[in-house]
C-alpha cells in the first residue's frame, strides 16, 4: 500500500520525537511491504522566523495533499513570554485544524500496570482505567468573535447543531465498539450552547440504542476525573473544555509524554503528541517519544492498518514494561530519546525476546 504522510516536526522537541515516528513508519514500511511518501513542513514559532506566518501556504498545501500527517509541536518562550505579540505559533495550529476541518480530537488515556507508581493518583483509583476523550476542534470560544473595548474584553462562544452532529455521531460509534457508554461534558445549567450540545447529544442517543448516555457539568467531571476516573468510557465535549479535561486526564499515567491523540476530518487526520514543544529540552535528547509513536499508531489505525497499528503498541508495552524509557519516567534508568526509539522498533521487527540486565542498560535489546 503506498500513502502520502505529512511532516510537521515543528518547535521544540517537535522535530526529535518527530524522528523517532518516522523511524517507526520506515520499519512498519518494511515489515508490511507498504511504500510512505512524505513530504514535509514548517509550522509555529520556526516558520515565522522563516516567513513570518506560522502556517505557511506550501505547508497547508502539503496537508491537504497527504492521506494523513504527523505533528511535532509549537511553540516558544519568544512568544510565550510575550503577550502582545500579534503573530503567535499557536495561531498556525489553530488556522490548520480550521482550514482542514480537523473538528473531532480523539485523546485515549491508558494506565499501564507498569507505570502506576508514577501517578500522583493512588493505585487503587487509576489501575485499569482506559477511556478516550472526543473533544470538537473546531468551533467554540477559540474560534469566535473577540476583542477590546476599552477595559472590556470579550470571547464569543458560538456551536451551531451540525457541528455537534458530525462529533456525536464519531462518539457514539467509539462508544458502541468499547463499553457501550459515554459521557457528555457540558455546563448546560449556565451555558446556552452547553443546552444545545446537551439536546442534540440526548436526541443522536436515540439511534445508538446499545449506548448508555449520560451528562456530566463540567465541574464535577474535573472532580471525578481524579476521585474515580475508571466510571469513563468514551468521554464527549466542547472545544474548551475538551482542553482542559484531556491535560488532567494526562496525569492519570504519570506523564503527558504518554498521550497520543489524533484530529480527525472529513479527508486527512493530523496525529500528535498532547505535549507541548519543551523548549528546555531541545537537543538534549532526553524527549520521551512514546506519545508520538503511539500517535503513529493511531495514524495507522486511520489508514486501515490495524495489525501495523498493534505492532506499534506492543512496541511500547514491552519498552515500558522491560524499563527502556526517558527521564521523565524513570530518572534513575532513563534513556535517550533515540534509545527508545530504537528499542520499539527492534521489537517491531523480531518481537519479544528477553532482554538482559546488560543490553538493557545499554540501550538495546537482544535481538540486535
Amino acid at each position: 500500500m503506498k500513502k502520502k504522510i505529512g511532516v510537521l516536526p515543528g518547535d521544540g522537541i517537535g522535530p526529535e520525537v518527530v524522528r523517532e515516528g518516522i523511524k517507526v513508519l520506515d520499519t512498519i514500511a518494511e515489515k508490511y511491504g507498504h511504500t510512505f511518501e512524505y513530504s514535509y513542513g514548517d509550522v509555529g514559532a520556526m516558520a515565522i522566523d522563516k516567513t513570518g506566518n506560522p502556517l505557511p501556504d506550501a505547508t497547508l498545501a502539503i496537508c491537504e495533499a497527504s492521506d494523513a500527517f504527523l505533528f511535532g509541536a509549537i511553540g516558544h518562550p519568544k512568544y510565550d513570554n510575550d503577550p502582545s505579540a500579534k503573530v503567535r505559533p499557536e495561531q498556525g495550529l489553530l488556522k490548520l485544524r480550521k482550514s482542514l476541518g480537523l473538528f473531532a480530537n480523539i485523546r485515549p488515556v491508558t494506565a499501564y500496570d507498569s507505570l502506576l507508581h508514577m501517578s500522583p493518583l493512588k493505585k487503587d483509583r487509576i489501575e485499569g482505567v482506559d477511556f478516550v476523550v472526543y473533544r470538537e476542534l473546531t468551533g467554540g470560544i477559540y474560534f469566535g468573535a473577540k476583542g477590546r473595548d476599552g477595559d472590556t474584553a470579550y470571547d464569543h462562544c458560538v456551536y451551531s447543531k451540525s457541528e455537534i452532529d458530525r462529533i456525536a455521531h464519531l462518539a457514539f460509534k467509539a462508544a458502541q465498539n468499547r463499553q457501550k457508554k459515554l459521557l457528555l461534558v457540558d455546563k448546560a445549567n449556565v451555558l446556552e450552547t452547553s443546552r444545545l450540545w446537551r439536546e442534540t447529544v440526548t436526541e443522536i442517543g436515540k439511534e445508538y440504542p446499545d449506548v448508555t448516555v449520560e451528562c456530566m457539568f463540567v465541574d464535577n467531571a474535573a472532580m471525578q476525573m481524579i476521585y474515580n476516573p475508571k466510571q469513563f468510557d468514551v468521554v464527549l465535549t466542547e472545544n474548551m473544555f475538551g482542553d482542559i479535561i484531556s491535560d488532567e486526564a494526562s496525569m492519570i499515567g504519570g506523564s503527558m509524554g504518554l498521550l497520543p491523540s489524533a484530529s480527525i476530518g472529513a479527508k486527512t487526520g493530523m496525529f500528535e503528541p498532547i505535549h507541548g514543544s519543551y523548549p528546555q529540552a531541545t537537543g538534549q535528547n532526553i524527549a520521551n517519544p512514546i506519545a508520538t509513536i503511539l500517535s503513529v499508531a493511531m495514524l495507522l489505525d486511520h489508514l486501515d492498518m490495524i495489525d501495523e497499528a498493534i505492532d506499534v503498541r506492543a512496541g511500547v508495552n514491552y519498552s515500558l514494561k522491560m524499563g527502556m524509557v526517558t527521564s521523565d519516567i524513570s530518572s534513575e534508568q532513563g534513556f535517550g530519546t533515540d534509545r527508545v526509539g530504537d528499542f520499539i522498533v527492534n521489537y517491531i521487527i523480531e518481537g519479544e525476546e528477553d532482554a538482559s540486565n546488560e543490553n538493557i542498560s545499554l540501550g538495546i535489546s537482544t535481538i540486535i
